[in-house]
């Protein structure tokens, strides 16, 4: 089997004081797991490594295992190849070139996610925010942030992501995955 050029996703790391993730650390993890060229991106849970076995799914959970035993507590984990992070990137529904990269954001889903979980949400009341679907992804445009976004605390709550990990990056770092894992093919 070739090697596949793959970015982990973490939920949640290294915001606040809570569930320090290093990258160093991450790093070393990820080598002992057999990865190869293992980088990251930030400090906020962006990992890139080339793997010749497994798939998305299960490289997603064990690496979740492995940052468990080694860190002491649970961390959603989602792994995407750099064919899905490009075509993200690419099919991204507004104009992400006119736009402000904190106006822009994808939420990326462990699963497939339907119109149906957005119903009865009424999006004319966050008007000017908007979100459309794409594959295994949501877009986010929030023009005053995400941290001030009404829509994105509503597309957090529980019936919306029941069932799915979801984990959302601003649109420089959406970009950055797809160049990064580029860079090992």
């Amino acid at each position: 089997m070739a090697a596949t050029t793959y970015a982990a996703l973490l939920r949640g790391v290294n915001v606040g004081s809570a569930r320090k993730v290093p990258m160093a650390e991450l790093r070393a993890l990820m080598e002992g797991l057999g990865h190869d060229g293992v980088r990251t991106y930030l400090q906020s849970g962006q990992a890139f490594f080339t793997a010749g076995h497994g798939d998305e799914e299960s490289l997603a959970a064990e690496l979740a295992r492995a940052v468990e035993r080694r860190f002491g507590f649970g961390v959603d984990v989602i792994v995407r190849d750099h064919a899905y992070l490009r075509a993200v990137a690419a099919a991204c529904p507004f104009p992400a070139a006119d736009l402000e990269p904190k106006q822009l954001h994808v939420t990326y889903f462990s699963a497939p996610v339907d119109e149906e979980r957005f119903a009865g949400l009424d999006r004319g009341a966050y008007l000017p925010e908007e979100f459309r679907l794409g594959d295994r992804a949501l877009y986010l445009y929030a023009p005053d942030g995400l941290g001030r976004s009404r829509l994105a605390g509503h597309l957090a709550k529980p019936r919306i992501t029941k069932g799915v990990v979801a984990t959302t990056r601003n649109w420089n770092t959406v970009l950055k995955l797809a160049e990064l894992t580029a860079m090992a093919l």
